[in-house]
């Protein structure tokens, strides 16, 4: 009797609706939830058929369900979960996950369902769905405005080579043109960006791998669009010659230490990077935001353009007067037909394929060290990686 007392508490007091049947089809019992649910009271349903808390096609089908499974002993939902409807006693339909369970007892076949409430979860699937469906048209309407804005760059760059006579004006043009870009779309991306996250956040509990992947991929398009974007304005400083040494004694090593760390976010999957410090403190006088630069963009490269499982290898060394800096990856390499363009601006090895990127970066380098008085150089061949060595004076 207590094991009774205690099965009969936990069916009355389960946040679940919970209802068993006959093998006619016809309600034994339901427990408070499900009353709840179905805005039935017990004696509403009890001795009715359960066909009444369903909608159609499903309430005029279910017999024929049971006499199926009667006489060919397959189950369709018996022991499995599914999502189904119910319907209401006001006639509102609403969702909930059905689980099915046959008893037999005293030569009596039960059927126990167990119900749970879908309405709140299908809601906030609903509404995410819509951010999500939204978010993508911001992204498609803010790309077709930029590569129309490009697009417009490209025509007026066209049309102003060919109407002023002196490249100075031309440098102006393009500066300006360049500057209206990065200002009018970095806030735009900052707040697709920052939409894509607070989506990403508020699906967690959800689990829905489809809004997760569309979320990864407006993400990578922002980080690519922003890279282009600060690819173009690096460009344009380093041509206008708008960029001054700001020099400063700093510890090299501790340097890079940080520097490995931020990059250690990009690596690949068990991609190292191994770095191999001098013993001594090293202390230069150089310009910081040049230099992180430039190594971050030899890095970004190695990381980018080599395989899973691999190694990317920074070292330095001092002399009396030079400062030697070498970067090395084993990755896809640089063909050596090509190497003769590798600092050119917008110039990408065929190799690379449809890895992204502007064709910038390597230029930017170049000028960067050329600005610190220094020089670069490297040694490549097709798949057998690529050495980057920058040289600097110790000053």
């Amino acid at each position: 009797m207590k094991n009774q007392a205690l099965l009969n508490a936990i069916i009355e007091n389960a946040i679940d609706g919970i209802i068993t049947i006959n093998d006619k089809g016809i309600v034994e019992t339901i427990n408070p939830s499900a009353c709840r649910l179905f805005l039935y009271a017990p004696n509403d349903v009890i001795g009715k058929n359960i066909s009444i808390l369903m909608p159609s096609p499903d309430r005029e089908k279910h017999n024929s369900y049971l006499e199926s499974y009667k006489s060919s002993g397959v189950p369709h939902i018996i022991g499995y979960g599914r999502d189904v409807l119910g319907r209401k006693k006001d006639g509102n339909i609403f969702p909930f996950r059905l689980g099915v369970s046959e008893v037999k007892f005293e030569n009596k076949r039960i059927f126990a369902g167990f119900i749970h409430d879908l309405s709140h979860q299908k809601e906030a699937e609903t509404r995410l769905m819509q951010y999500t469906q939204h978010l993508e048209e911001l992204v498609k309407d803010r790309t077709l405005t930029l590569n129309e804005t490009i697009e417009a760059l490209t025509n007026a760059k066209e049309e102003v080579s060919t109407t002023l006579e002196k490249e100075k004006e031309l440098h102006q043009i393009k500066s300006r043109l360049l500057s209206m870009a990065s200002h009018e779309f970095r806030t735009p991306l900052s707040t697709i960006q920052l939409s894509s996250s607070l989506i990403q956040r508020y699906a967690e509990e959800l689990n829905t791998p489809k809004i997760d992947a569309h979320i990864r991929k407006i993400k990578s398009a922002v980080a690519n669009l922003t890279v282009i974007l600060d690819d173009f304005l690096l460009l344009e400083k380093a041509e206008a010659n708008k960029i001054t040494l700001q020099i400063s004694c700093f510890d090299l090593q501790a340097f890079i230490k940080e520097i490995i760390g931020e990059l250690k976010l990009l690596t690949k999957k068990k991609q190292k990077i191994i770095n191999i410090p001098n013993s001594e403190i090293a202390l230069v006088k150089l310009d910081k935001n040049l230099l992180k630069n430039c190594i971050i963009n030899l890095m970004s490269n190695a990381i980018k353009y080599s395989g899973e499982e691999t190694e990317i290898e920074l070292w330095t060394t001092l002399d009396s007067d030079k400062i030697t800096i070498n970067i090395k990856d084993n990755g896809i390499g640089i063909p050596e037909e090509e190497h003769e363009h590798l600092f050119e601006a917008f110039f990408r090895a065929h190799n690379t394929g449809t890895i992204p990127g502007t064709g910038l970066g390597l230029h930017i380098v170049s000028r960067y060290v050329k600005i610190m008085n220094g020089t670069i150089s490297f040694k490549s061949a097709a798949n057998k990686g690529t050495l980057f060595t920058i040289e600097l004076p110790r000053l």
